[in-house]
């Protein structure tokens, strides 16, 4: 088994910043990518951004593409979200997921997920 545990949400004013942790530990794979999804009050969940096991390939929501950067550390079965210029419309329920068969942007890939941190974007 897999757990996920997410870090780092909170309340920003428009135009803030902030950085989302996610942390694995359990069972290991031999590939896989981990991601971001989010999902705001009576909205479907919808993909933000994945990275690959090696750190070399990333995917990443139009809508977020530009303001949000995610990076990964292997050896602390780390992975992070910074985001940057955060509007009103982020505001949503941000989750680490990970795929155990590679890079997608299809959260049906994903097996694994966390308990979601809030994320609020208001003034």
């Amino acid at each position: 088994q897999v757990q996920l545990l997410e870090s780092g949400g909170g309340w920003v004013q428009p135009g803030g910043s902030l950085t989302l942790s996610c942390a694995a530990s359990g069972r290991g794979f031999s590939d896989y990518a981990m991601g971001w999804f989010r999902q705001a009050p009576g909205k479907d969940r919808e993909f933000v951004t994945a990275i690959s096991k090696s750190g070399r390939s990333t995917v990443y929501a139009d809508s977020v593409r530009g303001r949000f950067t995610i990076s990964g550390d292997s050896a602390k079965s780390r992975v992070y979200l910074q985001m940057n210029s955060l509007k009103p419309e982020d505001t949503a329920v941000y989750y680490c997921a990970l795929a155990p068969r590679g890079l997608s942007a299809r959260p049906e890939l994903y097996d694994y997920w966390g308990q979601g941190t809030q994320v609020t974007v208001s003034s």
